[in-house]
């Protein structure tokens, strides 16, 4: 039996079992930027659907999904694609998981062994999904309309530019890398955003050494050939710093052995530590670790512009503008709105806004029949101080002007829904009960409180609201909840599920999105990593790592990329990486 039949034997017996791919659950802990699992080939297979529209599909509401990362693939995943025309448009036609970028810069990961075609995936639903390979270059808001142009440049027959009607619109674009306006920097960086942007950074890895080591160059000139800049210290720089050490000094150096001392890597933040999202141990951790292993942290400088041979910053501190030549410089200092949410952001009054906003339903602040997902959008979370006086009045039952405490407790759920940041605050305060803010100010409980008592316990709730992170973990969870939303709509419009309306009557028609972190990974290098996880628990080290490649493997996209991936890992393990450039 040749090789190739036993795979097809074996792939056929396994598709038999559509709950086979649970026998790989190693974690259920999110990841650094990452999130819950996209898209999983345990999907049963259904029969062939018609490419053709029929007459069902055109009574059905159209949803068009704009995008395939994180966001769109999620909301893709559990939709009930079988009560909607579903028409997804992407400018790439595959899943990334990004978190993994880092690792494909070095070779320890090969890109395709983290990306899965979208259409592997969209025939597996038990419906009709059409995916049209193309770029939204403009949403018309007041038609419901989108134009959209098909972007790889070929000399194939036809037209490059269409438009698509929608019912509803699923905005899942993702976000550009933010340059600040800072000069120099399009021209002369590379990005850490895209496959194609990983795979760039590892030819121009090698092209650095490559050119380090030709004849007749001064040994200032390979040092500076060897001089790689990662501007930005989060998670990203990070881990591209400690993948990009590892790289040069588990192989690179046993290839070019004449020019290993002449290495040298920086790390630009401009804040006062490097992950400083993280909890404090993990920063020091970081840094303390970085400086054994050689890897140069500049905090509190900012780069002020770039020429294709030096990088110029200024020290905060003493305002000092110092210039430093370089090889290679990787930007990751953060994300910006695409352009055509900047439009479409003008055409509903949101043009002075940073990022598109919408309510905690995820919906588009202005649009009922647009939602915004992930990084293009930000949730503007309603302040209890907005409606205190309506949320007293309610709870307020015999309207004797005072709230007593059984009349606070029927509201409690209603309000802990309506608004996650009281919860929040408790937390933050370390109190047992929403009903422990009623207590007087000496800390004894209130038989009742009158309106003015009762703002001002709340007084200080609101300012636990904060944006959450622009992460492949809030993406895939805003997707899921979104499709499940999709999926009750005609359920609740007659049995609403949401909380009560503190202003109006009745109830909302879904519970709010509520974000759940599951913690977040920071890998260091040398076999060791840092993770942030729930309950405050912190945990560095080499077992940490270990934890790193069970949570990532278990996350993969399908059946296929975990095979890959962990094959890759193997590979890497044995023969080391692979420096050719290709």
């Amino acid at each position: 039996m040749t090789k190739f039949s036993f795979f097809t034997r074996a792939s056929r017996a396994f598709n038999g079992y559509p709950a086979s791919s649970k026998l790989l659950l190693l974690c259920t802990l999110s990841l650094s930027g990452g999130g819950v699992v996209a898209y999983s080939e345990s999907q049963a297979d259904v029969s062939k659907t018609s490419v053709q529209v029929n007459e069902k599909d055109c009574k059905k509401k159209r949803v068009v999904v704009l995008g395939t990362g994180w966001a769109g693939i999620s909301f893709l995943k559990d939709l009930d694609v079988s009560a909607y025309d579903v028409q997804v448009v992407s400018p790439r036609n595959y899943f990334a998981f990004t978190p993994l970028l880092p690792s494909v810069t070095c070779g320890t990961v090969e890109a395709r062994s983290i990306v899965e075609p979208v259409r592997n995936m969209i025939k597996k639903r038990n419906g009709e999904i059409r995916f049209w390979e193309a770029e939204c270059t403009k949403i018309d808001a007041a038609n419901k309309k989108l134009l959209c142009r098909y972007t790889v440049e070929n000399n194939l027959v036809g037209n490059v530019e269409f438009s698509l009607d929608y019912d509803y619109l699923v905005i899942a674009v993702g976000a550009q890398i933010n340059t600040f306006n800072t000069p120099g920097v399009l021209e002369n960086c590379h990005f850490l955003k895209e496959v194609e942007d990983a795979q760039k950074i590892r030819r121009s890895v090698i092209d650095c050494f490559e050119k380090a080591v030709l004849p007749g160059l001064t040994e200032e000139e390979g040092r500076i050939n060897l001089h790689f800049v990662i501007v930005g210290g989060g998670p990203t720089g990070v881990e591209f710093a400690a993948e990009l050490h590892d790289f040069v000094n588990e192989d690179l150096v046993n290839l070019y052995p004449s020019v290993k001392d002449l290495v040298k890597i920086t790390v630009i933040q401009s804040g006062d530590h490097i992950l400083n999202m993280f909890d404090e141990r993990i920063s020091c951790f970081a840094e303390k670790k970085f400086s054994r292993d050689g890897i140069d942290v500049q905090t509190g400088c900012r780069v002020i512009s770039l020429s294709d041979k030096e990088i110029t910053m200024k020290i905060k501190s003493t305002g000092e503008v110092c210039s430093v030549p370089h090889g290679l410089v990787v930007w990751s200092t953060g994300v910006e709105t695409r352009p055509v949410v900047k439009d479409f952001m003008a055409q509903i009054g949101q043009a002075n806004r940073r990022v598109l906003a919408t309510d905690e339903w995820l919906r588009v602040k202005g649009r009922e029949d647009v939602y915004a997902l992930g990084d293009c959008a930000t949730i503007n979370q309603r302040k209890v101080m907005e409606d205190i006086a309506a949320i007293f009045k309610a709870a307020d039952k015999d309207n004797s002007g005072s709230l007593t405490i059984k009349e606070f407790e029927d509201v409690i759920d209603d309000i802990l829904l309506r608004y996650p940041q009281v919860e929040h605050y408790l937390k933050s305060k370390h109190l047992r009960s929403v009903t422990d803010l009623l207590k007087d100010p000496e800390g004894k409980d209130r038989d009742e409180v009158d309106i003015e008592g009762f703002k001002l316990a709340l007084a200080h709730v609101d300012t636990q609201v904060k944006s959450l992170p622009a992460t492949a973990q809030v993406a895939a969870q805003q997707g899921s909840y979104l499709s499940k939303c999709f999926n009750r709509k005609n359920q609740c419009e007659d049995n609403p599920e949401g909380p009560r309306r503190f202003k109006g009557s009745g109830r909302h028609q879904f519970r709010p999105f509520q974000y759940k972190h599951l913690g977040q990974f920071a890998p260091l290098g040398g076999e060791q990593a840092a993770a942030e996880l729930p309950g405050d628990w912190v945990s560095m080290g080499q077992s940490t790592q270990w934890l790193w490649y069970s949570v990532y493997a278990s996350k993969q996209v399908s059946w296929r990329t975990r095979v890959l991936v962990v094959s890759d890992w193997t590979r890497r393990f044995i023969f080391g990486r692979d420096s050719s450039r290709i």
